[in-house]
């Protein structure tokens, strides 16, 4: 895995360096640039296939088209082959050579014909044309900014800040959106201007102009698999078995994350029988948080794996100035256990198998089954839910735990009182544990809010929810999330947090063309109801690798108790904090709303969590990202508030 940049504009060769160095995290093995009249292009290397020769950028048999890449091309042997016979002349090794000789057969069709991760830039230099493209699901990140008929890219928005092209400055609406939905929607950074390629698409910058087209979209949602149980189940677990295989393409050791969790339990099983050696595989475990340890070690006993754990402290304030770095945005509480899993793997391997994606493609979450009682809850008349059940509802003491009864309650009327729609009763759900649109504009100033353009969060999610792709309401949401949460958060975390640690990380269950098969399948063989009627498909598959006890247990997930150490360890720290917030010295937020929400959360009337652990990050954001403050600096500065 790497970290690429380039930068077309005056004085590209003077910063190039400076660009490419600021991700050398992603690539500690070996760096390498390339500039001409026009362009520099620059490259951080993780060294897994081709080590002794990989050596980026790549340039083809004339040195007319070069190339640099973050990524692996998990079909490049079949495509090696194919050009080979061509009479292409590879230069390397590598995986990713072949998207270069891809291109000079095919063009821009090249990227279509990928199976893997990648961001990738292709330097034409005979048509001056550069081609920047991401992945079919958007594992791997590409962010650019343009000035004129000057364009700079990167691997993170840092690195394109790095190039001088832009001044830094909030992308407000981009803000305004993040903090209902939890990621940043379409191409947007939390700064302007610093656009993020979106997944499945390439970009052209020809001519001092830059187009963009999608070259893959889902479309299996209606084009239903038929066939009994069995048969679904015996198809899914050949292409798990296949595509487990493809991922293990490496020229070093590749381990497994194991939580103890269905997923990645699945994943490192079939790993085990793929490959009939021993490997490692790797567990946290976390103080004050739920323990999967003994379910990950039963896997690894089974299989007779290496299992490799730590039972860490998540100091998570004091992680935050670490994550917000890499991550250039806030730090989302599920990066901790990626990015404390990946530096445990650090010591051992450079490229570990995750179960990321199981619950995207299968339905493993409750809220995919939440949302029919949303909906029913919808259908009692208005006094009624108003004049009854609200009050009943008010007088349940919050717990302040992972998944409170109170809280679920509450998340069941607040979605079913503000929903008319399924679209909107699926948007609602999306917010309403952080930012919906009441509360945002009461946070906001009124002068922030006249500086956004499009202040309809909803929107970001009907526009895929309602667009006709998939028409089952269990299909709808799943396709909503496989174009919006999960290439901009769930793998926009998992590659930041592991490439914080120089580890690549190949999630199987998110490639593309299980995404296809999985979208195929009936939405009743993916869905019967909550608890083990979650994911069923791949809780059939999963029985056939490891016991029923870990298959059939209530899923438990990676939470913290950061409800309650706002309460107790962290009252008097976010109180000082938010004495003295940027975004209120800014004009953009009210302070009056932030006291309210510090004191309603701390003297136990409402649990807030969510609210307030953005708030504090996009404190510490700034004071990093636009005040130049350094992790360490950071850090001292976050010790003198407690």
């Amino acid at each position: 895995m790497c970290g690429i940049a380039g930068f077309i504009g005056q004085g590209h060769e003077e910063h190039i360096e400076a660009m490419t160095r600021l991700m050398s995290y992603r690539g500690p093995d070996d760096e390498g640039f390339y500039s001409d009249d026009l362009i520099s292009l620059g490259q951080r290397r993780l060294s897994i296939n081709g080590v002794s020769d990989g050596h980026q950028p790549i340039a083809n048999e004339k040195g007319d088209i070069l190339l640099v890449c973050n990524g692996e091309i998990y079909n490049s042997p079949d495509l090696r082959r194919e050009l080979e016979a061509k009479g292409h002349v590879f230069r390397t090794s590598t995986d990713v050579e072949t998207i270069l000789h891809l291109y000079e057969e095919v063009g821009e069709k090249c990227f279509a014909r990928l199976r893997g991760m990648f961001g990738a830039a292709i330097w034409d230099k005979t048509n001056r044309r550069l081609l920047l493209a991401r992945d079919h699901m958007g594992q791997k990140p590409v962010f650019f900014a343009t000035r004129g008929a000057d364009i700079a890219f990167a691997s993170e928005p840092k690195s394109v800040l790095a190039s001088g092209i832009l001044g830094r400055e909030i992308d407000l609406e981009a803000l305004w959106h993040y903090m209902s939905l939890r990621y940043l929607p379409d191409d947007r950074s939390l700064f302007r201007g610093v656009r993020k390629l979106p997944a499945a698409t390439y970009a052209v910058w020809e001519h001092g102009k830059v187009r963009t087209e999608r070259y893959w979209r889902l479309d299996t949602f209606k084009d239903k698999r038929e066939g009994d149980e069995k048969t679904l189940t015996d198809d899914l677990e050949k292409l798990l078995l296949e595509t487990i295989e493809m991922h293990l393409l490496s020229d070093v050791p590749v381990g497994t994350f194991l939580s103890g969790g269905i997923d990645s339990s699945l994943i490192t099983a079939m790993t085990a029988k793929i490959t009939g050696r021993k490997f490692n595989t790797f567990s946290i475990g976390v103080n004050d948080q739920i323990n999967e340890l003994p379910w990950a070690e039963k896997i690894a006993t089974q299989y007779n794996l290496d299992w490799r754990t730590e039972t860490v402290e998540a100091n998570l304030v004091e992680m935050l100035p670490e994550m917000i770095f890499h991550m250039d945005e806030p730090a989302d509480p599920f990066g901790v256990g990626v990015y404390l899993v990946s530096r445990l793997a650090a010591k051992y391997d450079k490229v570990v198998l995750s179960g990321d994606g199981g619950d995207e493609n299968f339905a493993g979450y409750d809220r995919f089954a939440g949302q029919k009682l949303a909906r029913m809850y919808g259908l009692i008349p208005g006094f009624l839910r108003r004049g009854v059940l609200a009050p009943v509802i008010g007088l349940i003491p919050e717990s302040f735990g992972y998944k409170s009864l109170a809280g679920k309650l509450r998340w069941l009327s607040d979605v079913g009182a503000h929903s008319r729609t399924p679209g909107e009763t699926y948007a609602r759900s999306m917010s309403v544990l952080r930012f919906t649109q009441e509360q945002k504009e009461a946070l906001f100033t009124d002068r922030a809010v006249r500086q956004i353009a499009d202040t309809d969060s909803v929107g970001q999610i009907l526009k895929f929810f309602d667009d006709g792709t998939a028409s089952e309401y269990l299909d709808k949401m799943l396709y909503t999330d496989l174009e919006t949460r999960i290439p901009d958060q769930l793998l926009a975390i998992t590659d930041r947090m592991s490439m914080a640690h120089s580890i690549e990380v190949r999630p199987p269950l998110i490639d593309y063309k299980v995404t296809e098969f999985a979208a195929s399948l009936p939405c009743s063989i993916k869905l019967r109801g909550t608890g083990r009627g979650l994911k069923y498909i791949l809780r059939n598959v999963a029985k056939r690798y490891m016991g029923a006890d870990l298959v059939d247990r209530p899923k438990q997930g990676f939470g913290f108790p950061i409800a309650k150490w706002l309460r107790g360890d962290l009252a008097q720290f976010q109180r000082n904090l938010f004495a003295q917030s940027r975004f209120v010295d800014l004009g953009l937020f009210r302070k009056e709303e932030i006291d309210r929400l510090v004191e309603e959360h701390i003297g136990g009337k409402a649990d807030h969590n969510f609210r307030l652990w953005i708030l504090i990050n996009l404190e510490i954001w700034h004071r990093m990202c636009f005040e130049g403050a350094t992790p360490g600096e950071m850090g001292e500065f976050i010790a003198g508030l407690r």
